[in-house]
């Protein structure tokens, strides 16, 4: 049986936050929906809480599997999702009542390929909504011809993709076991292929920072954005026409992506990293990817020192 949306839930040792995202899902205004919730082996007591769901309301399905990883659980819910549009809702967050109708109104009245909502950045102590001011709001663009699309964080969350759109163009996630950060080329992916977006500056979900399980909070996971990177630069590569559009933007989309992984990972990796990133940066330069109307002066710079010098990137006292 075909429903409208589906929404995917990955599921791992999330019992902290489980029952208020689940909740969420359960008194949304619309109700055309299944809800896909994938165990990735969890060890806590997030599998009982999801039969606690299925047993009091048919939508909620049940995807359960021993431990193999974020991207292994999304591509089987993307695999297994009856809905004309897909969504996804992190098991620690939170939505708003109205967001499914929102976006998928939205959807449907402009004919589009990703509907996008803004969301807010939640803690404990405060709330507050993301600042997407230079996302042109409720206008119709094509991401390749609108390249600030891509600049967005990746935020798969707070999109509402044409099931179509996914299938066709055979998006899927990164499988590789213990890495982080597989919805960066997701995002992109479906970016690259998208032909109708839309945003709507309301904020629609409730994106936790204080979860201290989240990827993002780990400290040793070196290189996983790199397989991302390599992942998108491959994906552009196959197709000339996003290729061509896209590629002058690479460069500084992956700086803004490495720029952040940097300041997070531990001190005794960083060298190692800025090695990899000065080869894939000397990539660029071989293959006329960096151009000066796009990269900024000050960031050219940086790349440079990267690239050829990164001892002294390395060891400066004051940004270059």
């Amino acid at each position: 049986m075909s429903v409208k949306i589906s929404i995917l839930v990955p599921v791992y040792n999330v019992e902290a936050y489980l029952r208020q995202c689940l909740d969420s899902i359960k008194i949304q205004s619309f109700q055309d929906y299944e809800v896909l919730c994938i165990n990735d082996g969890s060890s806590d007591n997030s599998l009982e809480i999801i039969k606690y769901f299925m047993e009091r309301d048919s939508r909620f399905r049940l995807i359960d599997k021993s431990n193999s990883g974020y991207g292994h659980s999304m591509n089987i819910g993307l695999e297994q999702a009856r809905g004309d549009y897909i969504g996804i809702v992190e098991s620690d967050d939170y939505i708003e009542p109205q967001m499914f109708a929102r976006l998928y109104a939205m959807a449907k009245e402009h004919d589009l390929d990703i509907a996008r909502g803004n969301y807010y950045k939640v803690t404990k102590a405060k709330k507050r909504k993301e600042d997407l001011h230079y996302v042109p709001a409720g206008k119709i663009m094509c991401p390749l011809a609108e390249p600030v699309i891509f600049y967005q964080a990746p935020a798969i969350w707070a999109n509402l993709y044409r099931a179509a759109l996914i299938r066709e163009n055979g998006i899927k996630f990164l499988e590789t076991p213990g890495a982080s950060y597989q919805d960066t080329s997701f995002a992109f992916k479906a970016y690259a292929v998208c032909r109708r977006f839309m945003f709507l500056d309301e904020p629609l979900l409730n994106y936790r920072l204080d979860n201290p399980n989240s990827s993002v909070s780990s400290r040793d996971k070196v290189f996983a954005v790199c397989a991302e990177q390599a992942e998108i630069l491959a994906f552009a590569q196959k197709r000339d026409a996003v290729y061509e559009r896209i590629k002058k933007h690479l460069p500084v989309l992956r700086y803004a992506c490495y720029a952040w992984n940097y300041g997070r990972i531990d001190k005794k990796f960083r060298m190692k990293f800025l090695r990899q990133w000065g080869k894939e940066i000397r990539a660029d330069y071989r293959a006329g990817r960096i151009d000066g109307n796009i990269t900024p002066r000050k960031r050219r710079k940086r790349m440079w020192f990267i690239a050829y010098l990164p001892l002294i990137y390395r060891w400066r006292k004051r940004p270059l």
